[in-house]
């Protein structure tokens, strides 16, 4: 399924290539158009029938309406609309210890009801999907600057919404911060401990100008990661690879360091790109022998599958999972591909990524007959359901929290749209200074020094 190294190139460099992208974009854009609630701005976590609103994905939303503006798939009125009218649901939910409440100490809980913005499914208040729902609070914020009635109060409700975050309550009395609390059980058992998304999580809690986290709790964070040796290269392990790339679809690491990158003479941008180029290898060299993984077909991170369940295919045994955070090299891997999170890698490595969307397209048609580009998921090894027009198994599904990534990271490739929105937000760069960030783009801001051409 692999293409020729001068086919590669072309694919890298034509037109057409440019003209998929934008057409992925837009189409993915179409979801946070079409699966919200206007009223309220709530973005459907999953097209499934009767789901709920996911905070993350309508965190994404809130970042990816600068960047419908700015491509011409919304006006900045109706897109100022939509954002003021998330705001002001935020703002005026229930907070407190209820157990139908929206949130609590300034968090909300992962699903909300879609209609009435309450709990869903008695899941938890969760630490970070409330960080993405604030960050995209901070992005309108510094996008809607525009001296009107509707940009001014987004302005204003951005700031107060992340003030209301109790960072320090999060950490219930210990040094790294919790993943969340439920009413029924108090503080989940779980931290935010080794490497993963909750590089985000730290820079916002650390600029916190309210209730900030202690600079010993992103010490303690680091004091937790694994640096791997991995198919020829050095880097911070995590398995799944969008643990990679959400943190940074808001924040662009490259050239700034912490403490633990100066150690290891990297970034976490290049540790980022490392771990894509870790990722493609695995799938070229495929040691569990699966269907259709290639050079130009790989992206394995936290997805749904066909499981569980097992199949004897071909004489192998196989096990495959359901929704699960599938990782390179240890596993789990059940042959199950997420091309999402191939597009979301698209700024690191453009050179491997650019020929795999185009494979993706055009040789998988993954995007056939799609609403809103890519659906979440497939498997070449499982079989599917009988009669489907693939001959493998893919997801009838589309996730919010796929389609976000999507968008923004197309779009920080093509312009550093919503890198460039962070990088004017005062809290990122406190949180990120705090954290012993030096270097970069933070380099510019620093006394006597001379902004970059």
């Amino acid at each position: 399924m692999g293409a020729h190294p001068s086919e590669t190139n072309h694919l890298v460099n034509t037109s057409a290539m440019q003209d998929d992208l934008a057409t992925l974009q837009r189409e993915t854009f179409d979801y946070f158009v079409h699966e919200a609630n206007p009223a309220n701005g709530l973005i459907l976590d999953k097209t499934e029938a009767n789901w709920p609103a996911s905070i993350a994905a309508t965190g994404l939303a809130l970042a990816s309406y600068p960047v419908g503006v700015e491509r011409g798939f919304m006006t900045r009125s109706a897109a100022a609309e939509r954002t003021l009218a998330t705001l002001r649901f935020f703002w005026n939910s229930p907070q407190g210890p209820e157990p139908d409440a929206t949130g609590y100490h300034g968090f909300y809980y992962h699903f909300l009801d879609m209609q009435t913005g309450r709990r869903a499914w008695q899941c938890e208040l969760s630490t970070i999907d409330s960080t993405f729902l604030l960050a995209g609070m901070l992005a309108a914020g510094q996008y809607f600057d525009a001296d009107t009635e509707a940009e001014t109060e987004i302005r204003s409700l951005a700031e107060v919404l992340y003030h209301r975050a109790d960072w320090r309550w999060a950490q219930d009395g210990g040094e790294t911060v919790t993943h969340g609390w439920t009413p029924e059980h108090g503080f989940l058992k779980y931290r935010w401990e080794g490497y993963d998304e909750a590089l985000l999580l730290y820079v916002l809690g650390l600029g916190s100008p309210t209730h900030p986290l202690p600079k010993s709790s992103y010490t303690a964070w680091t004091a937790t990661f694994r640096w791997e040796h991995c198919y020829g290269y050095d880097y911070l392990y995590a398995g799944p690879l969008f643990i990679h790339q959400l943190s940074h679809v808001w924040i662009d690491f490259r050239g700034l360091q912490d403490a633990f990158m100066r150690s290891k003479k990297s970034d976490y941008f290049e540790n980022s790109r490392r771990a894509t180029y870790v990722h493609q290898r695995y799938a070229a060299d495929n040691p569990r022998g699966f269907e259709g993984y290639g050079e130009h077909c790989w992206g394995i991170t936290a997805s749904e599958g066909p499981g569980p369940s097992t199949l004897k295919l071909n004489g192998i045994e196989r096990r495959f999972e359901g929704y699960v955070g599938r990782g390179v090299p240890y596993g789990p891997d059940d042959g199950t591909l997420a091309p999402w999170s191939v597009a979301a890698s698209l700024p690191f490595a453009p050179e491997i990524v650019r020929p795999a969307i185009s494979f993706c397209i055009h040789q998988a048609k993954l995007k056939a007959a799609n609403a809103y580009g890519f659906k979440a998921a497939f498997n070449p090894t499982h079989p599917g359901a009988s009669g489907n027009a693939f001959g493998w198994w893919v997801s009838p599904w589309h996730f919010g929290l796929n389609e976000g990534p999507v968008v923004l990271m197309i779009e920080n490739d093509r312009s550093d749209l919503l890198w460039r929105l962070m990088r004017s937000c005062r809290y990122i760069r406190s949180g990120l200074q705090r954290a012993g960030f030096e270097g970069g783009w933070l380099r510019e801001l620093e006394p006597g020094s001379t902004p970059a051409a």
